[in-house]
């Protein structure tokens, strides 16, 4: 036999009580505190210094819209698109080369490579700036002929220093997206009849894109960094321009200020450009999207909103 037991009554006859709420006690971070007390005290001593150097902060927006300036910085960005397209293009062949089953083209994409990301981008734009002093004279047959001064021109100059090396690095980050590709995708297409380069273009390239894509991203903000070496070899762009400024002026620490501020303008703009580009090309490899800057935000409120209710 079993007994009834009344769970209404606890022993003795006293009301029987539920199970209490566990009280959570939040873990207190304490080197959160004091590396954020350090950072903010660091941050204090380097605005104070600045503060109280000669610095004559009135120069900065006096210039910042100086058609010099913004001159500079229309040929920084053409200069960084031009030189990209370049990267791209001779990265995705240079790629395709390396990856080829030829020996020869295969050597040939890999001693490319090899020489192009072993040596200084300043080394090689003078390197071309200077070649006229090997080469009187370019001449292409029928096609064109001119000294060598007339025909490297600083623009081209900066171009083929960016652009080709460029390529080298392009190459690596391409190669490593089509080689993560999984082979069935190629065996498939293959099947079907697609050529070899109709496999490339409308099944491989598409999906390596999600790897290319990030590191492309970064190579276009160093890219628009690394243009101002070009005022080595007496290219006008955005460091030069201000330079120049600078000098006339008599505030040339104030000028490298300004040049710094317009480019952390553009690589911002460019850095919200990745995050949709890489965003875009998530779907269908990620369950949900990462969320925008907006979308973040707005839930940061509403979390706050909520919690102000709730309290």
């Amino acid at each position: 036999m079993t007994a009834d037991i009344d769970r209404t009554t606890g022993p003795e006859g006293a009301p029987a009580t539920g199970p209490q709420a566990i009280k959570a006690i939040p873990v207190r971070h304490y080197g959160r505190y004091v590396t954020a007390l350090v950072a903010i005290a660091i941050l204090v001593a380097i605005v104070y210094a600045f503060g109280q150097g000669k610095i004559n902060w009135h120069a900065v927006p006096d210039y910042f819209f100086d058609d010099r300036i913004t001159t500079g910085v229309g040929k920084t960005l053409l200069l960084t698109v031009l030189s990209m397209l370049i990267g791209i293009v001779g990265g995705i062949v240079l790629a395709v080369m390396r990856l080829s089953k030829n020996p020869v083209t295969s050597a040939i994409a890999w001693f490319y490579i090899w020489f192009f990301r072993g040596t200084p981008v300043l080394v090689q734009l003078f390197l071309w700036f200077n070649l006229g002093l090997v080469f009187e004279y370019i001449n292409l047959m029928p096609f064109y002929k001119d000294y060598w001064s007339n025909f490297m021109t600083p623009l081209l100059t900066a171009l083929l220093g960016l652009g080709l090396n460029e390529a080298a690095y392009m190459a690596e980050i391409c190669r490593a997206g089509l080689l993560a590709v999984d082979e069935g995708q190629t065996e498939a297409a293959h099947a079907l009849g697609m050529s070899h380069g109709k496999t490339l273009r409308r099944i491989i390239i598409p999906q390596a894109m999600r790897v290319i894509v990030p590191p492309t991203g970064n190579e276009v903000i160093n890219m628009l960094k690394t243009t101002s070496l070009v005022a080595a070899v007496q290219y006008p762009e955005l460091f030069r321009y201000a330079q120049d400024i600078g000098q006339v002026s008599g505030a040339p620490v104030e000028m490298y200020f300004l040049a710094a501020a317009w480019y952390l303008i553009m690589t911002s703009v460019l850095s919200v450009g990745q995050f949709y580009i890489e965003r875009y090309y998530a779907r269908g490899s990620s369950r949900a999207l990462p969320a925008t800057p907006w979308q973040k935000v707005r839930a940061h409120l509403t979390s706050f909103s909520s919690r102000k209710v709730t309290a």
